[in-house]
């Protein structure tokens, strides 16, 4: 059985001012989480990964819970042929309400 390589993991040029609005001291674990659950098998349901209705405000398919509490999405998209991933947004989620760079949205 011949292993599969890794997803490539792209991201949206808005997913930086997204970024932006998270507090700095939690990037790299947001970024070592999207590396590690999204690199192998992204478009599989786990705990912390889901798929979404569609259609959405962020015309993503999938959504990545990370960080300490699962205070971080990520909303993503999978192209299976060619192997990628692509990060569309980057949020947090005080409560019950989504934060996408400094706006609220709703899925």
């Amino acid at each position: 059985m011949s292993e599969q390589p890794p997803f490539e993991i792209i991201f949206d040029d808005a997913v930086q001012e997204h970024f932006a609005a998270i507090p700095r001291q939690d990037h790299s674990s947001i970024l070592d989480a999207i590396e590690v659950q999204l690199s192998f098998e992204p478009n599989v349901k786990t705990r912390n990964r889901k798929p979404l209705r569609i259609p959405n405000s962020i015309d993503a398919t999938w959504e990545l819970r990370c960080g300490m509490n699962n205070r971080y999405r990520i909303f993503y998209d999978v192209d299976v042929y060619d192997r990628l991933v692509i990060v569309l947004a980057a949020g947090r989620k005080p409560g019950s309400r989504l934060m996408i760079g400094d706006k609220e949205m709703e899925l």
